[in-house]
């Protein structure tokens, strides 16, 4: 076994991950609805875990969160992030429907951005594989509707204890409106 720890990673390498994952993020989710999306990376850095909530604009933020658990050389879980309003334009782009709120979403809302997370995640999760010659299994996505803190409780709760920070990517993607969404990774120390 070896030991790897995401807080002292080389900056480069986290920003290659999300800037890989992010193309193979677009070139999915073009083919997915036949289009060309557009991604963009402002943003790749490690987070401190309690300031989290802050980062995606405050824990009584409402948002809808895509969950994946991961096994294999590195084990802890990864989350897909969306904003209310950023959710609600993604399922009128998509689907050509305007949604008022998350509260209004139905069935096929959701299954739309739980989706969109996986894509997102897998893509990240690829790169991540890719790069540092890991091998990562995801599970089947989750996804919630909830206030940040609440969404971010379960990473917390789980893995709080391991580490302090997370590695946090911003990313955009759409053509002429942006639509921002949050990829969290919270590994486990690998011992």
């Amino acid at each position: 076994m070896y030991s790897y720890s995401f807080n002292y990673m080389d900056p480069d390498v986290l920003k290659e991950v999300a800037n890989i994952g992010t193309g193979n993020a677009a070139t999915s989710l073009s083919k997915m609805i036949g289009a060309t999306i557009r991604m963009t990376v402002p943003e790749v850095n490690m987070q401190d875990f309690n300031q989290l909530a802050y980062a995606i604009n405050g824990p009584e933020n409402i948002v809808i969160a895509v969950l994946v658990y991961i096994t294999g050389d590195i084990s802890g879980m990864v989350m897909y992030v969306m904003e209310e309003e950023s959710a609600c334009t993604l399922v009128d782009l998509m689907m050509h429907k305007k949604v008022a709120d998350l509260q209004s979403f139905d069935e096929m809302d959701v299954s739309l951005i739980t989706e969109v997370g996986n894509i997102l995640c897998s893509s990240y999760l690829s790169a991540l594989s890719t790069l540092l010659n890991l091998k990562i299994r995801p599970s089947v996505p989750s996804p919630s509707i909830d206030m940040a803190a609440a969404v971010l409780s379960v990473p917390a709760i789980e893995f709080g204890k391991i580490g302090d920070k997370v590695l946090f990517i911003k990313s955009n993607f759409g053509a002429e409106q942006k639509v921002p969404g949050y990829f969290i990774l919270v590994p486990e120390v690998i011992e």
